[in-house]
């Protein structure tokens, strides 16, 4: 399949509200496009100088429209590609171009995978001292707090190639607890450096049985 392009370098996961401010010439010409033809285009994630996968997005609303041209504009995550051919220039078009093939994303697995999964997010936001929502077991999946567990941009783009929901949620598992396991570590260094701050009393050692 054929796709409009706007390389970015974000990463946004199926599902996802993709808010956009468009302002080049190009990716104007692409959003009208994509208002007046009813056509989705491709946000392929620009990473280490290379354009390989990405998210097909299909536009919902163009909420502002400046004087100039420019847009703020709201559209939806759907699919996960690979990017076959890179054209940076379409046909006729300003915009770039690509030859995409979608990958075969499933969302199943085990119910006792997910708990510990929302189990560790839970546990990590206790640790930060920030609220945790709770979701429902049935609603939930592995892109829905992906952004917000501290994934470094590297491993979230590593999760968008993953096409199985099993091993999405083990991924997130492993970098939750080396997470966690850091954040206790500085949590317990942070109270023993209090610590050490204050007066405390000590007992008197017994020297009872030492040999001089």
């Amino acid at each position: 399949m054929i796709l409009p392009m706007f390389p970015l370098q974000s990463i946004f996961f199926p599902g996802e509200t993709v808010p956009l401010h468009v302002f080049e010439d190009r990716y104007k010409e692409l959003i009208n496009d994509c208002r007046n033809e009813a056509i989705t285009f491709g946000i392929p994630v620009f990473f280490d100088g290379q354009i390989n996968y990405g998210i097909e997005a299909q536009l919902v609303e163009v909420v502002t429209s400046y004087e100039g041209g420019e847009m703020d504009v709201v559209c939806i995550a759907r699919q996960v590609f690979v990017v076959e051919d890179f054209n940076r220039q379409t046909n006729g078009k300003l915009y770039p171009s690509g030859k995409v093939t979608f990958l075969e994303i499933d969302y199943v697995a085990e119910e006792k995978l997910k708990k510990e999964v929302l189990k560790g997010i839970k546990e990590l936001y206790s640790l930060m001292g920030a609220a945790f929502t709770p979701i429902a077991i049935s609603k939930f999946n592995s892109y829905m707090l992906a952004h917000k567990i501290g994934l470094s941009f590297k491993q979230e783009y590593k999760l968008l190639q993953i096409v199985k929901e099993q091993d999405r949620l083990i991924f997130l598992k492993n970098h939750l607890l080396q997470t966690i396991a850091v954040l206790e570590e500085v949590n317990r260094t942070k109270k023993t450096i209090e610590l050490n701050g204050h007066f405390r009393n000590f007992d008197p050692l017994d020297f009872d049985g030492f040999e001089d």
